[in-house]
Parts: C-alpha cells; structure tokens; sequence
C-alpha cells in the first residue's frame, strides 16, 4: 500500500483504540505493509548460506523470507505433513486424510477462500499436498501446526533467477546439461568386440568386459529418472535387442508437462546409453548391463530440477517405479543445491520399497563450484556417485564435485580430456559425455550386474559386494567414499 493510505489506517487506530491495543494494531499494519524480498534478495540469502553454512534449507528460514520466496514463485506451495518426521507413507498413516483436511480448513480460514480457488494437487502415495498461498499471515499459522513436516515455495526458481542476476552464471552457459551433438571416437577411447560393438575405455578401467562373463543383466530392470530417451535412436527403441542382447524390454514413460516420454534435452538418452546400451553390431558403444531391462522416465526438461512441474516429475517417477516390483534399481543423474521435499519424500518411499538408489554427486557450472554434493545424492536413502580422472580413485573430473557423502567413484576423464563414448541421440551416430551424471548411470549398471549374478540377493547385500569390491574397502575415503569398483570381482 502507498504511504498515504498507512497514515490514514493509523489515523483511524488513534481514534478508536487505546495505547495497548493501538501498539498492537500497529504492529499488525507494519507487518501487512512489509513488501516480499525481490528475488535477487531471495537467491543472495540462499547463496549466503550455502557459502558459510554448507547448506540451505527453507525450514530454517524466517517467515517473511519463506513468503517472499512462495511470493516469488507464483505463490505455489508443497506441503508435507505427518505425525512424525517419517511418517510420509499414506498406506502407513491412518490419520492421513484428517491431517489433509485440517491443513485445507487453516488455509482457508487464513486466505477467506474456498478450497478449490487454492487447492492444486494431493499425492495418493505420499503425505504431500501443492497448494496457492497468498498471505503471508496463512504462513506463518501454517508452520505452527505440529502436523507439518516442511513447507515450501513450490515453485522458487532458484536458478533461473541466478542466471538473470549473476554475471559468472550468464558467462558458465546455464549448465543445463542438455545437447544433442554426435562425434567420430577417437580410436584410443575404445575397444571392439562381438559382433561389433564399441567397448568405452572407462568400462577396461573398472574390468566390466571380463565381468561380462559371469553376468549381463539379464532378468534385473533399471529405472531411469532423467529427461526421457530419444525418440530417433533405435538401440534405445526397437533394436533395444541386438547383437548380443536379447529377451529384454525397454519402456519409455513421461510424467513432466504431460507432453510424452521422447527426449528432448540429450541427457537422458546418453544415460540410457551407459546404463544398457545393447551389444550391437553396428560399431557402436555397448552399456554396462546390456542385457538388462530399461524403464526410463521423462521427468524433467534438464538436469536442474528448478521447477515445481519438474519437482513433481521426479516424485512421480520415484513413486511409480517404487510401486513396481519389477525394478530393483532407480538411477538418476539430475538434482538442485538444496533440499525438496517432495522429492525427498519420493526417494524415501522407493528406499521403503529395496530399491537400490543412485544419485549424481553434481557437476559443476561456474557458479555453484562453492557447492558440495548436491540433493538427493547427500540423502542416506541413495549412494551418491561421482566421476574420477583415468588411473584414480581420489582425483575428482574437472567438473565433478566430491565430499563425505560420496559413496564410489567411477573413471571418466582421460588426460586427453575425452569422457566416455556413448550413444548419441540421432540413429546411427556416437557421442562423448562426463561428469557425475555418467559415472552414476555406470554404476547403476554395475549393480545390475551383480544383482543378475545373483537374483535372491537384498538390496543391502548387492550394496555390500560393491564395498567390498571397490578401491578402500573395508575404509572409506573422506571426500571419495569406497572408491572404484572392481566390477569382475564384484561379480565372482
């Protein structure tokens, strides 16, 4: 509101009310005025505490700065709620529905709406509602229920407002992981096999061609988080069985925008690739478990889960694959500098589920090097995964990030500075790609390997044989976890 009419609400105060009440009133007429943080202010507090802290998290931020950023975010909200930290699971929390109702009658208590002018979404899995708040009054009353667990701009986007106002941001090029480009491979990258596919040197590093005599993946199926898969590659598509793969699906699914499973960013296709590419004879690179099944979800239009359609996305994608008995392992290469919630909540009920869930450490644009591991791969639910120079365990890719939470390691980058051949998004071609994002996908194939090898084994006894067969073992490095694996000693 302009100044004059804060005078004249005052004035109307002194007439009426006495000194207690007009020392109250004031204070309420100050706080309605209060402006939201623009979000230069929004990103700068949350940068500020990733520098100093190590860590940003909503749930310790001030009402007016929660608000402002929900302001900010076209005032969308996600919501958790439960009796307790954990109690996430709506087939586990018999008073699930009376929690929901009771949220919904505070916000419309506070907003003076009915439900379905707020209201946007309710998850049949989880204890998490999206709704539109406007005030920051309903804020603050809502974070007073013992019943929420976290609440959160829904739709904050936080790099998307870095890239307008931070000059190194502009300048590093987004970091959105995406291209569609295709190469010729250097012939020092690769070694062929039957009946005529391209081995990846970093698959030599870690001894998967000798593995390949003890298992393939048959029988274990992998989901993939990430942007889908490329509609034009065919060993992705109807030739996901040739060469040397053969009895195995592939199943392409979208949960972003409503808009299809087709790809179109690159990313996921080349983890795809890496994971479970088949053993072609088209002189084109082979994946770890190339003859395992393949799930792969469109979840999100980049690497960078900025937004609330791509948070819902991945929790979908998280949910539905937790819910299929089939899928033993989840992999995703995507993630944000900070905690979501809902996305939190969709790993952990995977978790709850035995899915054996890798995440990438996080690789850098120029703008976030102050950044360690990112979210989920920091959730003790997934083993985080980063990328490691040829001939080392301990020195991280150029662009990787590294920290105590990292739990193995994977070789990517060669002194030549060539990453790892992989397929390309256009039929018939081949591409390179790095980072975290590729050595996580790697290693999600490498358990598929060992779970083939052996098919009754739990989630944590595949883990272990991981451990044990890794670099450290039994130690763990403080910035590198276990390690490299040994992937034909993982699967003897």
């Amino acid at each position: 509101m302009k100044k004059s009419v804060f005078l004249v609400a005052i004035f109307f105060a002194l007439s009426s009310c006495n000194t207690e009440d007009l020392q109250n009133e004031n204070s309420n007429i100050e706080m309605s005025q209060k402006d939201p943080l623009t979000a230069k202010q929004i990103n700068e507090g949350i940068n500020q505490s990733l520098k100093t802290k190590g860590s940003f998290n909503w749930a310790n931020q001030s009402d007016h700065f929660l608000w402002s950023a929900i302001f900010q975010g076209n005032k969308m909200v996600s919501i958790g709620f439960g009796e307790s930290k954990e109690d996430f699971d709506r087939s586990k929390s018999s008073n699930n529905q009376a929690m929901e109702t009771e949220i919904l009658s505070m916000i419309k208590k506070y907003e003076g709406k009915d439900e379905r002018t707020f209201f946007l979404a309710s998850d049949k899995y989880l204890n998490q509602i999206d709704v539109v708040i406007e005030k920051e009054e309903t804020i603050k009353a809502l974070r007073q229920m013992k019943t929420i667990r976290y609440l959160e701009p829904g739709d904050y986007h936080y790099f998307e407002n870095e890239n307008k106002f931070n000059l190194a941001s502009r300048s590093s090029g987004g970091g959105s992981g995406c291209g569609f480009s295709s190469t010729t491979l250097n012939a020092d990258d690769y070694t062929s096999t039957t009946p005529g596919a391209k081995i990846p040197w970093a698959f030599t590093k870690h001894n998967i061609p000798d593995a390949w005599g003890y298992s393939t993946g048959a029988g274990v199926t992998i989901g993939l988080v990430d942007t889908g898969v490329s509609p034009e590659q065919a060993f992705l598509g109807n030739s996901f069985n040739n060469g040397s793969s053969s009895g195995r699906t592939i199943n392409k699914l979208g949960v972003y925008n409503s808009d299809g499973s087709a790809d179109q960013c690159g990313h996921g296709t080349k983890m795809a690739s890496v994971m479970a590419a088949p053993r072609n004879n088209a002189g084109l690179p082979v994946g770890v478990a190339y003859n395992a099944n393949l799930i792969a979800y469109r979840a999100a239009a980049n690497v960078v889960l900025d937004t609330s359609s791509e948070q819902t996305g991945v929790k979908t994608a998280f949910t539905d694959l937790a819910n299929n008995a089939s899928v033993k392992i989840i992999s995703m290469s995507m993630g944000h500098i900070f905690s979501v919630g809902k996305i939190e909540d969709g790993v952990k009920y995977a978790y709850s589920k035995g899915k054996l869930i890798f995440c990438a450490g996080g690789t850098s644009t120029s703008f976030t090097t102050f950044v360690g591991v990112i979210f989920p791969a920091w959730m003790p639910e997934t083993q985080a995964i980063t990328g490691v120079k040829e001939g080392t365990s301990n020195q991280k890719c150029d662009v990787c990030h590294s920290g105590g939470e990292i739990d193995f390691t994977f070789q990517m980058e060669r002194a030549s500075g060539n990453t790892v051949p992989v397929l390309s998004y256009y039929n018939g071609q081949a591409d390179y790609v790095g980072g975290s994002s590729v050595a996580t996908a790697a290693t999600a194939g490498i358990a598929a390997l060992v779970w083939a090898k052996n098919p009754s084994w739990t989630r944590d006894q595949v883990l272990n044989k991981m451990r044990q067969s890794a670099t450290y073992y039994p130690n763990v490095n403080s910035s590198y976890g276990y390690g490299n694996i040994n992937v034909l000693k993982a699967v003897q």
